[in-house]
């Protein structure tokens, strides 16, 4: 049974919230008494000095769409009381619509700014039908999205900016050229990856190194109990190397893992509609069949234990050393609030009962 490639199950278990650069955080606001037992851990970036929540919210699929703006206002707000201080956003999602709505919330909310991490991801765009300038990492795309997404979140620089995917028709050079310049001016204070792969990432880390200029610090790849092998194989030597974080996305594959869809794909849910149809080739992957019958074994140990699917898996994500931060997806406060209920599994859960989640999926 195995737990994630290269980390020490025990090390996990009873070091990792003792490591250096994870701390316990505290909620402040109308909702500070809101499941005090769920305490926000904090993590480092990689090898840089930021601290982020080990769970995060990001506005993919929901904001600017699926959700109205009261609703993302509230999924702001409570997500801010229970400790997260990274929110994640990219120009591509809703065509920029999501980073207006979140950038909206968050002065109409009057969060600090010296209190939260917000960043955009540039590759596909903020428009249909984009020009050739208007997406890709080209020099000129990479400032003018940049600058967009400053003006849509309303704030004077991006915490974190990545490239949404790599661009084969863009030197790698150019783009990291191009990050180090927006650094340099105070719009961007880290860059990162986004599915790019480790040889793109250590061929950005050479040519900055050689350059003296910015390299990245972060990727934000997929990492699930069903898609692993990237985070825990093909990235490893970047890990101590290049310093690298991560900040992963769907911990829940889009929801697989939750159970919802273990009797089928409903028209109403994520996967059902129309919009979403080429989400669910790839959530569902090929054959479907085989991939279910491992999350019907694992929301029937999750159902065994007396624990929610949803929390286990998010909580099985926190125990990869090499995870910065997992970011959470919600349409609603209380689906939030659930998810944040991982962090108490993360704490509690002793080694017998990862190695059991594991089986499941073996």
């Amino acid at each position: 049974m195995r737990g994630p490639i290269g980390a020490d199950p025990a090390s996990i278990d009873k070091g990792l919230r003792a490591r250096a650069g994870y701390t316990s955080g505290h909620r402040s606001g109308p909702d500070a008494g809101l499941q005090q037992e769920n305490r926000m851990l904090y993590r480092r970036l990689g090898s840089t000095g930021l601290k982020l929540s080990a769970l995060s919210f990001g506005a993919w699929v929901t904001f600017g769409d699926q959700i109205a703006r009261d609703e993302a206002r509230n999924l702001i707000a409570a997500a801010w009381d229970n400790g997260i201080n990274f929110f994640d956003n990219a120009e591509g999602y809703a065509r920029g619509r999501a980073e207006q709505v979140m950038g909206d919330v968050i002065a109409d909310l009057r969060l600090p700014r010296d209190g939260f991490c917000v960043s955009s991801k540039v590759f596909f765009g903020a428009v249909d039908d984009p020009r050739p300038t208007q997406h890709g990492l080209s020099r000129k795309h990479v400032t003018d999205a940049c600058h967009a997404a400053l003006k849509r979140l309303r704030v004077d620089y991006l915490d974190l900016y990545y490239c949404h995917r790599p661009d084969p028709d863009t030197p790698i050079a150019e783009t990291v050229q191009a990050m180090d310049t927006l650094i340099r001016q105070g719009k961007v204070l880290y860059w990162g990856t986004s599915e790019w792969s480790a040889a793109q990432i250590q061929e950005a880390v050479d040519i900055a190194r050689a350059g003296h200029l910015h390299a990245p610090s972060m990727e934000q790849p997929q990492y699930n109990l069903l898609h692993r092998d990237r985070v825990e194989r093909e990235y490893a030597p970047l890990y101590a190397d290049a310093g690298l974080g991560t900040t992963i996305w769907s911990p829940l594959a889009s929801g697989l893992l939750t159970g919802k869809y273990n009797a089928g794909v409903d028209a109403q849910s994520r996967l059902g509609q129309a919009q979403t149809a080429w989400l669910k080739d790839l959530v569902l992957g090929d054959p479907a069949e085989q991939r279910l019958e491992k999350v019907r074994r694992f929301t029937a140990l999750a159902a065994q234990l007396g624990q929610s699917p949803a929390q286990l898996a998010i909580a099985w994500c926190l125990r990869n050393p090499n995870v910065s931060s997992v970011i959470l997806g919600a349409s609603r406060v209380g689906q939030l609030q659930e998810n944040l209920g991982a962090l108490r599994l993360f704490d509690t859960m002793d080694e017998t009962v990862w190695q059991q989640v594991d089986a499941a999926f073996d």
